[in-house]
């Protein structure tokens, strides 16, 4: 399910990542102008990962609740995170944040266990657990 929206809704998102973000995006309007940018955020979604705009991620990991999960991670784990939610695969993390794979598994296993989320089976897509 993607959805299309106006306006950044932190209800709706939370919503719809739920307990898995494995075959859901959150885009806002503006940004589906970049033709070829919606069109691979589409074909991630449909294969089971996640598209989440830059914008939602920034606000949703830019929001402050006292202690929650978030605050547990480090620096390099909030960068993997939001790589994560764009729908980067593993390999395209490495590539950005300059790392090595075995980093980015590292990393996402320490996420998942901070935020206490069950990643569900592997698969070969962003957001799974290596």
């Amino acid at each position: 399910m993607l959805v299309l929206s106006q306006y950044y809704e932190e209800t709706y998102a939370v919503d719809l990542i739920g307990d898995s973000a494995e075959g859901v995006g959150y885009l806002l309007k503006e940004r589906v102008g970049d033709v070829d940018a919606f069109v691979e955020a589409v074909g991630r979604v449909a294969a089971g990962g996640s598209a989440l705009d830059p914008e939602v991620v920034r606000r949703m990991l830019g929001r402050r609740l006292p202690e929650g999960p978030i605050d547990q991670l480090s620096p390099r784990e909030r960068e993997v995170l939001a790589a994560m939610a764009e729908g980067k695969s593993n390999r395209g993390i490495a590539e950005a944040l300059f790392i090595s794979d075995a980093a980015v598994e590292k990393h996402v296993t320490s996420i998942f266990h901070k935020l206490g989320l069950n990643p569900g089976p592997p698969s070969t897509g962003a957001c799974s657990r290596p």
